[in-house]
């Protein structure tokens, strides 16, 4: 039996579906922004992308955690 996702990437099916972008390509916007801190990155995307706290939060969480940020 294989373990449910768990963390961040738990919510990547709900985002891509919901924001109808795969999640490589928020990685690569995240990436690509100026900002570099955790709640700025969040923020950003909550205002610039209309996206969710819970999703903003998971999406910069994982891409900070895997050395992609500013």
């Amino acid at each position: 039996m294989t373990e449910p996702v768990k963390g961040p990437a738990s919510y990547f099916p709900s985002i891509e579906k919901k924001y109808g972008r795969p999640i490589a390509e928020w990685k690569d916007l995240i990436r690509s922004s100026p900002l570099t801190k955790h709640m700025e990155l969040v923020a950003w995307l909550k205002t610039e992308h209309d996206m969710g706290h819970g999703h903003a939060n998971a999406l910069v969480a994982h891409t900070l955690a895997e050395g992609g940020g500013g």
